[in-house]
């Protein structure tokens, strides 16, 4: 069986639709139960299991041969990066004597050591701890998700106006989080020795700019993008409702992100989802 952490999220979903569309048996780990009743009905084994409780999701490792993970993003009115870090760690406990054969991992594009700012250090923690286990495990770093943008749909739909903080005509990497999804499940399902660091991106780099166009294409209005100055990202993400700590470490990865020009190679995997493609099937489900 696959375990699949995440199975109820963008990318996590991707793994085990692809994983039980090939007739693979899919196992998804779940805090609670109900949560994950249309896996369930859809063929998969249901793994309850709490990342606060290491030994919980080292049974439901135990329970499969190979395992996608993925460290779950903490609640932003708490302080990020202790959350995260203490979950990076517990994923590593679990995952000590779980008997997997191999293992795939969910980071980022930039990873790098450092201290709060965010997912680029937090992942570069989980790689490394990876690195140190017996189990053979692949890196997965993935690109800025589109699945971002949609969070504002509906405020843009209302207002007209798409708020970034990368500049407006800075094109960047950007990835169908199914896209990310459809490529962990091959790489579970390839040899052992399929263990290389890989990045992956969508099949083209797009600005603020493409996303507003895309948007408008889709509400029938025009969208501007409205640019957050960097001297006042803290400020919008705590008007977001994120606590102090979290804005700092948001802020401080989202203008490191944007410096080192979100740091994918040009040899990246390419997913096949467009940006339009993804923004309506995005809307499709919802």
């Amino acid at each position: 069986m696959y375990v699949v952490m995440g199975g109820t999220g963008h990318v996590g979903s991707g793994v085990a639709s692809t994983l039980l569309a090939r007739g693979e048996p899919v196992g998804i780990v779940t805090h609670h139960a109900e949560h994950a009743k249309e896996w369930k009905q859809r063929g998969a084994e249901i793994l309850v299991a709490d990342i606060w409780k290491p030994a919980s999701l080292r049974a439901a490792f135990k329970q499969g041969r190979r395992a996608f993970v993925l460290n779950p993003p903490a609640d932003t009115s708490l302080d990020t990066d202790i959350v995260e870090r203490q979950t990076v760690a517990n994923i590593l406990e679990a995952l000590e004597e779980s008997g997997l054969e191999k293992v795939v991992a969910a980071s980022t594009g930039g990873a790098q050591a450092g201290d709060r700012i965010g997912d680029l250090n937090v992942l570069w923690e989980l790689e490394q701890g990876l690195g140190r286990l017996s189990t053979p495990a692949a890196v997965q770093r993935g690109a800025y998700y589109m699945s971002n943008w949609f969070a504002q749909i509906d405020a843009v739909s209302q207002t007209g106006q798409l708020h970034s903080m990368i500049p407006a005509d800075m094109a960047i990497p950007m990835v169908a989080p199914s896209d990310l999804g459809k490529y962990a499940a091959e790489r579970l399902l390839s040899s052992v020795s399929d263990v290389a660091l890989r990045h992956v991106e969508g099949p083209r780099r797009y600005s603020p700019r493409d996303v507003a166009q895309s948007v408008s294409q889709v509400l029938g209005r025009p969208v501007e993008v409205v640019v957050t100055p960097r001297a006042q990202m803290e400020e919008a993400f705590r008007a977001l409702g994120f606590s102090a700590a979290a804005a700092e470490s948001y802020a401080r990865m989202t203008r490191l992100s944007i410096d080192n020009g979100f740091a994918m190679p040009d040899d990246s995997v390419r997913g096949d989802t467009s940006f339009d493609e993804y923004l309506h099937s995005a809307f499709a489900r919802a």
